[in-house]
Parts: structure tokens; C-alpha cells; sequence
């Protein structure tokens, strides 16, 4: 019986926290649209703050419950929710419509994100993410921020290119559904949090395994959905946008305000996390570039790649989870044949688009 609350917990929590994602999202963009606010910027700024609302509203209030198992599902929804950014709404949006990359993702955005997920890393290195830390990562946001803006107002040409009125509504109704949202992400994430510390620990496995499958996938959901259907209409601006946009968000302001949040005791890191998780969430990163970088296209087969290799992080982290023997032979496995077969495809594709430029040319 427990087990099954539990369940109805996680699922209801993450029921509400998409519904009020969605709303937030929508009361967002209908806003920004008013405000004459380019697409692009529109991805990377307002709709990555609304669909990482969910993540926020868990990973604070797991802060604000304080011990071990609030900071662990604090910190591994942040980067497994990162981690699920990339491989399975990126690579399920690039598996519906190839998507075509602007060059500014490549000169700008991804060289930041890497910058700031080895920076965080970093940060966590000790074992806590600190106050001072949070606070060095809040004056990266205001940074960023003042960065899009202007960097928006440089481009106008391309900028212009993205306007796109649709689905505009008036400032009362947005504000409505701004309100509404955050009721929900507030109510959600509560649910979410409550059901998921219940599961961990009548599953009997770490706060930290449920943070970075279930907890992170659920509050992705918003993520998910809006690249899939901007994709499907062929907005790959705010698809890819979205994913570059939370990832930075997740980082910035979600742990940013976590370490604030915890006060002296600081911000507790599992580990764990910072020799497998942490490093798989920068090599992922660090994967966008070549796969960006070439042809300026993330074609279907490298999105199908993309959802194979979060396939494998999944598999990995329940084998660990069970203690099983199984564990160690699989990361073997994943080590000598399916790290290296990537590290190949990746080197073969830049090889290939450097072929067919030279060509061109």
C-alpha cells in the first residue's frame, strides 16, 4: 500500500507540474510576444525560465526541507534533468524533424553552457555547493541575461526573421495564466518531492537515483513537450533553444538559489555524483558542439543516438542501484565499446562535413 501512494504521488506531482508548465510557458511567450521579443531569445530566456519552473519549485523546496536526502534530490534533479535535456528532448525533437542549428548556438550559447557546467563542477568538487557559490552563480544569471539582450539588439536581421505573432493573447489573460501556472508548479512540486522521498525509501535506494531518473525526467516533462511540438512545426530556434536555455537556467538559477537557500551548512553533493554524474553531464554538453557544429543540422540518426545513449545512463544507474555485479561488468561494457563507437561517429561526422565543405569549395 505504501508503494502505491507513492506512485500516485509521483504521478500526481508530475501531472500538476506539467499542467502548470504549460500555463506558465504559454502565459510567458504570450507575454514576451507583446513585447516584440525575437524567437530565438525567446527559447534560450523565457520559455527555458517557465519549463524550468518545475525544477526550481522541487529543488528548492527539497533545500528548504534541509538534510541529506533534500540536498541529494536537489542537486540530482539539476543534473539529470540537465543530462535528460540533451539526450532525450533533444534527440526525440531531432528524431521528429532535423532540426537546423543557428550559428549563434555554436559561437555563444553551447561554449557557455560548457563553461558553466565545468564551472559548476567545479564548484561542487568539495562536497557542498556553498552559499558564496550560489550567489557567484545568481550574478552569472543577471549577466547572461543583460548578454542575451544586448547580443539580441546586435542581430536584428536575424532576429527579425524569427517574429512570430501566433498564439499571441492579451496581457490580462497572460498574466492569468502566469498566476495559474505558479500555483500549480507550487502544489506540484510538493506533491512531487513528498511522493519521491516516500519511494526512496520504501524502494530502499538512494535519494539521489531518484532524483536523476525519476524525479528529473518528471520535471522535464515541460521541456519534452515544447521542443516536440516546435519541432513538429518547425520552430528549431525555440526547440533547441529551449534545451540550451534550461540547461544554463538549471545551473545558474536553480543551484544558484539552492546554495543561497541552504544557508551555512551549504548545498550537499552526493559523492557519487561528482565522479560519474556530473562528468556525464559535461560530456554530453561537449558532445553538442561537434554535432551543432557540422552542416549546422541535427539530423534524425544522431537523435536517435542521443535517446540510445540516455537508454544506457538509465540501465546503468538501476544496475548500481541494486548493488548487482551485473553494475560493473555493463560500465565496462559501456566503456571500451559504446564510449568509444560514439567518440567515432562524432569524429567520422565532422570528417565528412569537412569533406563535402571542402568540396563545395
Amino acid at each position: 500500500m505504501p508503494y502505491a501512494l507513492s506512485a500516485v504521488e509521483i504521478v500526481a506531482g508530475i501531472l500538476l507540474l506539467f499542467g502548470g508548465g504549460e500555463l506558465f510557458v504559454a502565459g510567458s511567450v504570450a507575454l514576451s510576444l507583446l513585447l516584440g521579443i525575437p524567437q530565438i531569445v525567446i527559447g534560450l530566456t523565457v520559455v527555458s525560465m517557465g519549463t524550468s519552473a518545475p525544477e526550481l519549485f522541487v529543488s528548492l523546496l527539497s533545500t528548504i526541507q534541509g538534510g541529506s536526502a533534500g540536498d541529494a534530490i536537489a542537486v540530482s534533479n539539476v543534473v539529470g534533468s540537465n543530462i535528460f535535456n540533451v539526450l532525450v528532448v533533444l534527440g526525440a525533437s531531432a528524431a521528429v524533424m532535423p532540426l537546423r542549428v543557428k550559428s549563434r548556438l555554436v559561437r555563444r550559447d553551447v561554449p557557455l553552457l560548457l563553461g558553466v557546467s565545468m564551472a559548476t563542477w567545479g564548484m561542487a568538487s568539495g562536497g557542498r555547493i556553498t552559499w558564496v557559490a550560489g550567489l557567484a552563480l545568481i550574478t552569472g544569471t543577471v549577466i547572461n541575461l543583460l548578454w542575451e539582450i544586448r547580443s539580441a539588439k546586435e542581430e536584428p536581421s536575424e532576429a527579425s526573421d524569427d517574429m512570430d505573432t501566433e498564439g499571441a493573447a492579451p496581457a490580462p489573460v497572460a498574466a492569468a495564466k502566469l498566476a495559474a501556472g505558479l500555483g500549480l508548479l507550487v502544489l506540484g512540486s510538493q506533491v512531487l518531492v513528498k511522493g519521491s522521498m516516500a519511494a526512496a525509501q520504501g524502494l530502499g535506494v538512494s535519494e539521489t537515483v531518484i532524483g536523476l531518473t525519476i524525479v528529473s525526467a518528471g520535471t522535464s516533462m515541460p521541456e519534452l513537450v515544447t521542443s516536440l511540438v516546435a519541432a513538429y512545426r518547425g520552430k528549431a530556434d525555440l526547440a533547441i533553444g529551449n534545451v540550451v536555455g534550461s540547461n544554463l537556467l538549471n545551473q545558474l538559477v536553480i543551484l544558484g538559489v539552492c546554495g543561497l537557500a541552504s544557508g551555512e551548512r551549504g548545498l550537499g553533493v552526493d559523492p557519487v555524483m561528482l565522479v560519474r554524474d556530473f562528468p556525464i553531464m559535461v560530456a554530453t554538453t561537449l558532445a553538442c558542439l561537434p554535432i551543432f557544429w557540422t552542416g549546422g543540422v541535427i539530423t534524425r540518426l544522431e537523435g536517435w543516438i542521443l535517446l540510445g545513449l540516455y537508454g544506457v545512463y538509465v540501465i546503468e544507474q538501476i544496475l548500481s542501484s541494486a548493488a548487482s555485479s551485473v553494475s560493473d561488468e555493463f560500465r565496462l561494457f559501456a566503456l571500451i565499446g559504446i564510449l568509444p563507437a560514439v567518440l567515432v561517429f562524432l569524429v567520422w561526422t565532422v570528417l565528412r562535413w569537412k569533406s563535402k565543405r571542402h568540396q563545395l569549395v
